[in-house]
């Protein structure tokens, strides 16, 4: 009896282990059929420069002299050549059979000269059709016909959690294929406000950059572009470009080698809970804007710095991110209609997008006031003082005050000495600051332990900055 448990227990795990693997999905299939239509990109770029004297650093009698001699070349003069090749590796795949190839603007950037090689080990010269920097894709082309061309995918289908596979070059090992999962989506990553990227666990090394990431039904839907890492190497976060970003971009590279992108001209932040309590929001969302730049769109359709844009075309804004790749895929000249929440209600704004010609950033510039002799911080823990009619002139403002110090809980806050306060904005209310008096006047209103949020000027940038927890007293 002992014996037909164990035999039966033995079955039983047999079947269970059988079953799971079963469960595994299995990528053969999609290697086999996809990998033909993924490329290996190397590229090579010149630097040039002027010959340097470089003593040998052994002496003669030296054993490694002669090693040195030999094979470090020298120059006329005892110096050696500072001219010398830097290569680089990436992926690409091809999405026409003419040749017309997909990678990322950084694998071909500043290259003298692409080789394209396929799986059959033919290589071509290729040429770099356009590339766009923000986006981080660009387009090439290499002479030839009848090649193998990439099925493409829809990525607003692709779930978290579900399988998706990579393939590329990795440290120029061709044909790699990696699999992991989706681990989330419309992922916003710094200095890069034009790409909702897809975020994965797929192995992706140096040489992956620019090759595909493909659902399980062998359709692209990524170009696989950066990773997370502290040693350079992957430590299992992947980020992808989706595919209709990057062909949106393909087309226009195609079509006049460079990328058309609408703008309308103001500068925006992030709406956290204590800000849209502040302006009287039911919850956290949307953009809210700083500062409008003068003639521009935004200006011209009438949208005012402390407005809060809700929805573009119809599309809610539900963080600050999500602007600008909307208004940046826009085509510069549509009319648009913008929903804000201005003071308590809702506007609906028609605005015709402009083009980016550059990107516009204002730098810090600390503006001085005259400090006041000993001066008993406020409620925010701030010393501030009237703008002198210089400032003012300087700053092209009628009103406002300047921050002298920062104490108290107000150094908890990203405040700083030089801000200039034009506004203090309390359950949807917005009141203009003129004078110390009166802004340490509309303090005394609020309840101990308050939250109020001040606008606030710094150098050539406007930015909401939220305090919670006033003091008992001024």
């Amino acid at each position: 009896m002992n014996r037909l448990a164990s035999l039966f227990f033995l079955w039983l795990l047999a079947s269970c282990a059988f079953a799971q693997t079963r469960g595994l999905p299995d990528f053969s299939e999609l290697a086999e059929k996809q990998g033909p239509a993924v490329v290996n990109i190397s590229t090579t770029q010149v630097v040039r420069g002027q010959a340097q004297m470089m003593p040998f650093p052994f002496d003669e009698n030296d054993p490694a002299f002669e090693f040195f001699k030999r094979f470090i070349p020298r120059v006329p003069g005892g110096g050696v050549p500072r001219d010398f090749e830097n290569k680089s590796l990436g992926s690409g795949f091809i999405v026409s059979g003419d040749g017309y190839i997909l990678t990322n603007a950084h694998v071909v950037e500043g290259a003298d000269e692409v080789t394209v090689r396929l799986t059959d080990k033919r290589e071509f010269k290729a040429k770099i059709i356009g590339a766009d920097k923000r986006t981080d894709v660009a387009l090439i082309k290499i002479e030839a016909s009848g090649l193998p061309v990439v099925r493409l995918g829809d990525p607003a289908q692709l779930k978290v959690g579900e399988w998706v596979v990579a393939i590329g070059s990795p440290f120029g090992f061709d044909n790699s294929v990696t699999a992991g999962i989706v681990s989330a989506k419309g992922r916003s990553l710094p200095q890069e406000n034009y790409v909702p990227f897809i975020q994965t666990d797929v192995a992706i090394n140096p040489g992956n950059s620019g090759g595909p990431l493909f659902n399980m039904r062998g359709e692209v839907v990524g170009i696989n572009s950066q990773i997370y890492s502290r040693s350079g190497g992957y430590m299992g976060v992947s980020f992808a470009i989706p595919i209709d970003v990057a062909m949106d971009i393909q087309s226009q590279l195609r079509a006049s080698g460079k990328v058309s992108r609408g703008r309308l001209g103001v500068v925006i932040q992030e709406v956290n809970k204590e800000l849209a309590d502040s302006l009287g929001l039911n919850r956290a969302m949307g953009a809210v804007v700083n500062s409008v730049e003068k003639g521009g769109p935004a200006e011209k359709a009438g949208i005012e710095a402390g407005d809060v844009i809700l929805k573009f075309d119809g599309k809610a804004i539900n963080t600050s991110a999500d602007l600008p790749r909307l208004v940046g895929s826009t085509r510069p000249g549509t009319r648009s209609s913008v929903q804000v929440w201005r003071k308590g209600t809702m506007r609906d704004v028609a605005v015709v997008v402009g083009e980016m010609i550059e990107d516009r950033q204002g730098g810090a510039r600390s503006q001085k006031g005259s400090k006041p002799a000993e001066q008993t911080p406020n409620r925010l823990g701030l010393i501030v003082s009237e703008l002198t009619a210089e400032q003012k002139r300087e700053l092209k403002m009628a009103s406002g005050i300047v921050i002298e110090d920062v104490r108290g809980i107000g150094a908890r806050s990203d405040l700083r000495a030089g801000d200039v306060i034009i506004a203090l904005i309390s359950r949807g209310a917005t009141t203009e600051v003129r004078s110390v008096e009166q802004f340490n006047k509309l303090l005394s209103q609020f309840d101990k332990g308050s939250a109020v949020t001040l606008l606030i000027r710094r150098g050539e940038i406007q930015t909401f900055i939220t305090i919670k927890g006033l003091n008992g007293g001024n």
